[in-house]
């Protein structure tokens, strides 16, 4: 069923899948651009985006190509006739050249968890890419200005509007904590680690968030979790990436993987999983977690 995006700010607009989010980025022209698909089965939510604005997007971008950010890009890129914009370090996991790095679940939490049956993804959008421009700045949004933000992914990349003080942050953050599981349930705004499980290089996500506080943002956009903005938010971004903390364990927290122009260039040792042990504790956790959280909407209702 298409879905109504609703606008965040003068120019930008929210479509929410619950999960994840995609972004309409609005001229002053009244163009478009649409800034990630989400997963597939939200296509009938996207697909008459083009009807809302009254003309099909100038351009589709990607943050980086992961299954829930790039899951429509290819359908709708040949639906409107426009083409996807994307980090030159994306591209050969676009192309089906290489794989992302392999999920962690050892990280904990109930995203990690849930990354045991997500299939690693692959897409071949060849013919349909455009590299991003080096100078930062994409033509059909000369007020945004594209930063690099790896550590996600390779290429990972986030939009900066400096007139509005706007950050699309992608998954370089997320303004909800999905590695506890009472943050999972209830979605508090929280700036937080984006894709723990997805991510393959801690060191580089951290410099990403420094390099994200320094703009001193007042609305931040994420991949996942709800928009957070106000005259403090800057305070709590540096907050956060003085504090920042990758995952006490997991596979690349030591040891990241490395990627070329061809994609994934090494991978850090696969770490021993005990899951089967700890299963039964996740679960009863989970249960409980989801419990409290009905038990506070109830309330809240009340």
């Amino acid at each position: 069923m298409p879905m109504k995006p609703t606008q965040l700010a003068p120019h930008l607009h929210q479509v929410l899948f619950g999960f994840v989010n995609a972004y309409a980025v609005t001229t002053p022209e009244d163009d478009w651009v649409l800034v990630d698909t989400g997963l597939k089965t939200n296509f009938a939510s996207l697909q008459n985006l083009d009807t809302h604005f009254g003309r099909p997007p100038l351009a589709i971008v990607l943050t980086h190509g992961h299954f829930d950010h790039a899951g429509n890009a290819g359908e709708l890129a040949s639906r409107w006739g426009v083409k996807i914009y994307v980090h030159h370090l994306e591209r050969p996991f676009l192309t089906g050249q290489s794989m992302y790095p392999p999920s962690d679940p050892t990280v904990g939490g109930p995203l990690a968890q849930m990354t045991r049956v997500i299939p690693n993804a692959l897409f071949n959008l060849t013919g349909q890419l455009e590299t991003l421009p080096e100078d930062g700045i994409l033509p059909p949004l000369p007020a945004w200005k594209l930063i690099e933000t790896p550590g996600h992914t390779p290429g990972h990349i986030s939009l900066w509007n400096e007139d509005e003080r706007i950050l699309i942050a992608g998954d370089a953050l997320a303004t909800a904590d999905f590695d506890s599981y009472l943050g999972m349930a209830t979605k508090k705004q929280k700036l937080s680690l984006g894709g723990s499980p997805f991510t393959p290089d801690w060191e580089a996500a951290r410099a990403s968030v420094h390099k994200l506080a320094d703009l001193e943002a007042v609305v931040v956009a994420a991949g996942h979790g709800k928009l957070m903005s106000g005259a403090d938010l800057p305070q709590q971004m540096r907050d956060f990436a003085h504090t920042f903390t990758p995952p006490q364990q997991g596979r690349y927290v030591e040891n990241p993987a490395r990627f070329s122009e061809k994609g994934v260039t090494f991978l850090p040792p696969k770490p021993q999983d005990n899951f089967g042990r700890n299963a039964a504790k996740i679960a009863g956790a989970a249960a409980v977690v989801m419990l409290g959280a009905k038990l506070i909407s109830r309330r809240k209702a009340d």
